[in-house]
């Protein structure tokens, strides 16, 4: 998710590795600031983290350790910006959040997402449909609600946004909802009659916060629109929307500062699942390579029950793990959202998530031939691999349309997966995981 960033700070970092004088350091910092300049970080921005590390390093003795150190102060202090983080909840339920943004931001797929994200954490949500500008904005929520499995607020009989509001509010009351999310209208650009009708909409909702939805692929004009929407209608936070299509990822590096309202989530794909709560320190990690396992730790929780972990890290250690299991754990994988950004948080691996970019679970070639084969087995079979014998195999590969060679080569890749998964889960099995990591070439981070 932040590639280009990343090798932003590691080209730095190799011009300063191996010597520790102030002709390494200078080179390092025009490295920085050539790079960041071209990941589209604005040069204000770039200017004072510039002047921040330069300053830093050379009052603790120039050299690699230094500067990264000063690299890592000067990036969490512009990201830290005053206010909440990720989403906060409201003394009282429902917790009231008025979703903003110009038209074409994602604004509408991103109170989806929110909406998601909220689900997954066992919230009752209501979805409000207060867009009645967008002719399919509407039948957009329908869609979206239905996908996700959460229930959405609409009465094509009400008139206005505010009606609408109004209405939604006293079903919240009496349907005892942990948030309600509001849909808001939004314009190509921004005018008075877009800020009346906003105006209007939070003297109804009294919402607990406001969210600006940002489109990153405006680069630095995302920036001035949430100014703006700031100014004329007041933001509690900015949610940063289409980050996986921004190539360069500077937006995110200035936005909080620029605006000085927090930048509370990102979206970095396109399935519902692909929001993330932006906590600057781990963000800072992620910048600079070393992952972030408390934010993967925290992701997989949501989508996996604690008792199923314990059950199937029980079964991978005796060797037991079956086409069941397998399957289980791919409808687990579906809902964690891109793999680009799992990859991101996995220590070391972040350049692999270029290479992954477009990877998808539910539509790899791959997994649908897995299933097909699997969907071909018997029950017996499907628990116990070792029964797949020559004449089993052949009726198989009849039955899902794949040839006998094709089902060989599954089986066994599936045998060897089984293998590694048990050696990883034993004693030393974190170790024998960075040794293989550090033979794939450190894989991104930046070397410390």
């Amino acid at each position: 998710m932040f590639g280009a960033l990343t090798e932003s700070f590691t080209s730095a970092i190799n011009k300063i590795r191996f010597y520790d004088d102030e002709k390494a350091l200078s080179k390092a910092l025009v490295e920085l600031k050539k790079n960041l300049l071209r990941a589209d970080v604005n040069h204000k921005v770039v200017k004072e983290l510039i002047e921040k590390v330069e300053i830093d390093t050379k009052a603790n003795g120039i050299g690699k350790d230094q500067f990264l150190e000063a690299l890592r102060k000067a990036l969490n202090e512009l990201l830290e910006i005053g206010g909440s983080k990720g989403f906060t909840f409201a003394p009282n339920p429902p917790t009231v959040i008025l979703m903003t943004g110009l038209q074409g931001s994602g604004k509408t797929t991103t109170t989806g997402k929110l909406a998601t994200y909220l689900k997954n954490k066992q919230k009752k949500v209501l979805i409000v449909a207060a867009d009645l500008q967008r002719l399919a904005a509407v039948e957009q929520l329908r869609q979206i609600s239905a996908q996700i499995e959460v229930e959405l607020f609409e009465d094509e009989s009400l008139k206005s946004p505010v009606e609408v509001v109004k209405a939604a509010l006293a079903k919240a009351s009496k349907g005892i909802y942990d948030v309600v999310l509001i849909d808001t209208a939004g314009r190509l650009a921004i005018d008075n009659e877009l800020m009346d009708e906003l105006e209007a909409v939070k003297k109804a909702a009294k919402p607990h916060e406001i969210f600006y939805v940002a489109d990153s692929l405006t680069g630095q004009d995302a920036i001035k629109t949430a100014t703006s929407f700031k100014e004329k209608i007041g933001i509690d936070g900015v949610i940063l929307s289409k980050y996986d299509g921004d190539s360069k990822g500077g937006v995110a590096l200035g936005l909080s500062s620029q605006v000085q309202v927090p930048l509370r989530f990102i979206g970095n794909g396109e399935k519902m699942e692909d929001l993330e709560v932006f906590l600057p320190e781990r963000i800072v990690n992620r910048l600079m390579g070393y992952g972030d396992i408390e934010g993967l730790a925290e992701k997989t929780a949501n989508i996996i029950d604690e008792k199923t972990a314990k059950r199937l890290t029980q079964k991978i250690k005796k060797g037991k793990f079956n086409f069941n299991d397998f399957l289980e754990q791919m409808e687990s994988m579906k809902k964690m959202g891109s793999m680009s950004s799992i990859m991101g948080m996995i220590p070391g691996m972040g350049n692999m998530s270029k290479a992954i970019k477009d990877f998808d679970f539910e539509n790899s070639g791959e997994l649908k031939r897995i299933k097909a084969m699997v969907s071909s087995m018997t029950l017996k079979e499907r628990e116990d691999p070792e029964l797949l014998n020559n004449s089993r195999k052949i009726r198989i590969a009849a039955g899902c349309g794949l040839t006998q060679v094709e089902i060989n080569k599954m089986i066994k890749q599936f045998k060897n997966a089984g293998k590694m998964a048990k050696k990883f889960s034993g004693p030393k099995g974190m170790k024998d995981l960075q040794a293989m990591m550090g033979q794939m070439g450190g894989a991104g981070a930046i070397p410390r």
